[in-house]
């Protein structure tokens, strides 16, 4: 197992629990918040009919005039679900794989940042897999067009008419391929940002922690842009694999679904079909006004909670 507890101190499994349950609420709120944001991403990305030749905040206008104003929260209930293992398995995860790049196989600095990112992302991500294919789907349904009612059946629809467990790991390729450097490079621009601020700003940037008054964190605030930026920059560099991972995804619900069947094939079909900004990088503006927020509360939760529950 990845997370490891130590059953003969109670406190400690305790403050375990309690930091599990904490991120996977810091989690839903935050996802909640963007929501919104997600599923029209969703609806660019795969460029739905119904809102094909809208921009962003058409969009946005578009979507209550049709379906309501929950129909900005479409897939929201199956992201709830989801958050709490990912968050749980992806943070605690992290300083595991860290302790033991350190520890077991001799490597620090930057570069287990690095590499403990990316594992922890791969690791949370095929965890939950599933259910984010279900939100996906259920994101991508329109008023009056839907081919599932409801997560449970989704799950069933899914499960009898796409090949079973298979069906629910569509375009996980792209998904492992990109959470690598997306992952990667968050921690790595986070704890980049992190030890550098400390280093040549301490005063300005950091403030007592407050289970040790001996050693620096960042203040909040800081906190915040650090997390914003990495957030930002993994974005850029992963997106096109987040494009064709969502249509990948989204298997026969697309009427091209069979020119998306593998990566490369994916890739080569929005390119030479829409082109760079148009297809391969299609709403990513819109994912930095979602991004940025959700990793700068994510990583500065992370970083609240493991200095209030003394788990550092």
């Amino acid at each position: 197992m990845l997370i490891v507890y130590n059953l003969n101190i109670y406190d400690s499994t305790c403050n375990s629990f309690v930091y599990v349950f904490c991120i996977g609420v810091a989690g839903c709120c935050a996802k909640t918040t963007i929501a919104p944001l997600d599923r029209v991403k969703i609806l660019l990305q795969a460029h739905n009919p119904h809102y094909k030749n809208l921009g962003v905040f058409a969009t946005l206008r578009a979507v209550p005039q049709k379906e309501g104003y929950l129909g900005l929260y479409k897939g929201n209930g199956a992201m709830m679900v989801r958050i709490f293992p990912y968050g749980a398995i992806q943070f605690m995860a992290f300083d595991q794989y860290k302790k033991l790049l350190s520890k077991k196989l001799g490597i620090s600095g930057h570069v287990h940042r690095l590499m403990a990112g990316s594992m922890a992302g791969i690791t949370a991500v095929i965890c939950t897999y599933p259910l984010d294919v279900i939100r996906v789907r259920l994101a991508f349904q329109v008023k009056g067009h839907h081919r599932y009612t409801g997560i449970i059946h989704a799950f069933q629809t899914i499960y009898k008419s796409e090949g079973g467990v298979s069906g629910f790991y569509r375009g996980l390729m792209p998904t492992v391929i990109g959470m690598a450097p997306y992952s990667g490079f968050s921690f790595f621009t986070f704890g980049t940002l992190k030890s550098l601020g400390l280093a040549h700003a301490p005063t300005l940037l950091g403030r007592p922690s407050s289970d040790n008054p001996e050693v620096l964190v960042l203040k909040t605030h800081i906190n915040l842009l650090c997390g914003g930026i990495a957030g930002a920059i993994a974005q850029t560099i992963s997106y096109p694999l987040d494009v064709a991972r969502r249509r990948m995804q989204l298997g026969s619900v697309l009427p091209d679904s069979k020119k998306c069947l593998t990566l490369s094939s994916t890739l080569k079909h929005v390119y030479t079909t829409y082109g760079v900004k148009k297809g391969l990088y299609r709403g990513l503006s819109l994912n930095y006004i979602r991004c940025i927020p959700s990793q700068a509360v994510a990583f500065t939760t992370y970083e609240f909670m493991k200095q209030t529950l003394y788990l550092n």
